[in-house]
C-alpha cells in the first residue's frame, strides 16, 4: 500500500488500478472514503479508462474492426507503476501492452497523479499518445465518499450544492448501462440537489455540460462535508449502490453509449482525441472539512 501524508490528511493507494483506498482527516478523526464493503460495492475509487461507462453490446468499431471492452475499461484492473516526484505527490503510470492492444488498438501512457494541498487532494489524469496517429479515448474518476459523515445524521440529511444555478436534466441509464434518448427533469433553475438513497435505485444520475465547476456535499446538521472541483470535465455522474452508505461523485471526460449508438469509436459522444505525440490532462480537486 502506498501513502501520502501531511499535517491534515492521510491518503492511501493501491497500485492495482492506482485506486484510492483511504482519505482520513487527522485533526477531525474523520474517514471520507467508502470502505469497499463487498456486500454493496467492493471498489472505492476506480480509474475509468479508456472508456467511461458501458459500450453498446460491450463492443465498438474502429477502422472496420470490432473490439470488446467491459464497462469503464481495463485500467481499474491493472497494476500501475508508482513513483514519488515529491513527499506530497505520488504518480502512477500505466502503458499500453500486447494485452491492452487486443482490446484497444492504441499506444498510450496514462499517468494518474495524486497530490496533497492542505486539506485538499488533487487528482490528475494525464493521457499521452506516444504514436504518430490519432488516439481516441475517454477517462474519468469514480470516487465513493462515505455518507453520512456524522454519527447523528442520516443519508437524506445531506444535499449537493452546485456553485451555479443549473437548468439541467438527468439522462437515465437503461438496465444494460446505456444512456436513454430522452432526458428527465432534475435541476430547475436551482443549485441545490437533495439526496436520498432512492434516487439511485434506477442507476446513476448522468449530467451533461454543467455551468458549475464545483459542487459541495453538505448537511445543515453538521459542519462535516467536502467540495469537489471538477473543472473542465464535460460530464458528471452521481451514483450509489442500492441502499449503500456512500455517494460517488464522478467527473467524466467521456460517457456511456446511447441506446441508438452506431458503436463507431470516432463518432462516440464525448470521445477525446489526441494527435501523435500529444498529451491531455484532466484534473479534479476534493477538499475535506
Amino acid at each position: 500500500m502506498e501513502r501520502l501524508e501531511n499535517d491534515v490528511l492521510l491518503v492511501e493507494f493501491d497500485k492495482r488500478g492506482a485506486e484510492l483506498q483511504r482519505i482520513f482527516r487527522k485533526d477531525l478523526a474523520q474517514e471520507y472514503l467508502w470502505n469497499g464493503d463487498p456486500a454493496y460495492w467492493a471498489k472505492r475509487s476506480p480509474i475509468l479508462f479508456p472508456i467511461v461507462g458501458t459500450l453498446k453490446g460491450d463492443t465498438y468499431f474502429y477502422e472496420g474492426k470490432s473490439y470488446r471492452l467491459g464497462r469503464h475499461g481495463f485500467a481499474r484492473d491493472m497494476d500501475f507503476e508508482p513513483s514519488h516526484p515529491s513527499s506530497l505527490q505520488i504518480d502512477f503510470m500505466l502503458k499500453s501492452s500486447a494485452t491492452s492492444l487486443q482490446h484497444y488498438p492504441f499506444a498510450f501512457e496514462l499517468t494518474v497523479s495524486y497530490a496533497l494541498e492542505g486539506n485538499a487532494l488533487r487528482v490528475s489524469y494525464r493521457v499521452k499518445n506516444p504514436s504518430t496517429r490519432p488516439m481516441y479515448f475517454s477517462v474519468g474518476g469514480h470516487p465513493a465518499f462515505r455518507l453520512p459523515l456524522a454519527a447523528n445524521t442520516r443519508y437524506d440529511d445531506y444535499y449537493l450544492d452546485f456553485n451555479e444555478d443549473e437548468v439541467k436534466p438527468r439522462w437515465p441509464i437503461t438496465k444494460e448501462g446505456l444512456v436513454e434518448k430522452k432526458s428527465e427533469p432534475l435541476l430547475q433553475s436551482s443549485h441545490i440537489l437533495p439526496l436520498s438513497k432512492e434516487m439511485f435505485f434506477r442507476d446513476a444520475l448522468v449530467l451533461k455540460y454543467l455551468t458549475s465547476s464545483l459542487l459541495s456535499l453538505k448537511s445543515d446538521l453538521t459542519d462535516r462535508g467536502l467540495d469537489v472541483n471538477f473543472g473542465a470535465f464535460p460530464f458528471l455522474g452521481l451514483w450509489a449502490a442500492k441502499n449503500a452508505d456512500f455517494l460517488c461523485i464522478e467527473p467524466w471526460a467521456g460517457i456511456a453509449d446511447s441506446v441508438d449508438s452506431n458503436q463507431e469509436l470516432v463518432e462516440k459522444e464525448g470521445i477525446q482525441v489526441l494527435d501523435g505525440q500529444e498529451d491531455l490532462e484532466f484534473t479534479w480537486v476534493a477538499s475535506f472539512y
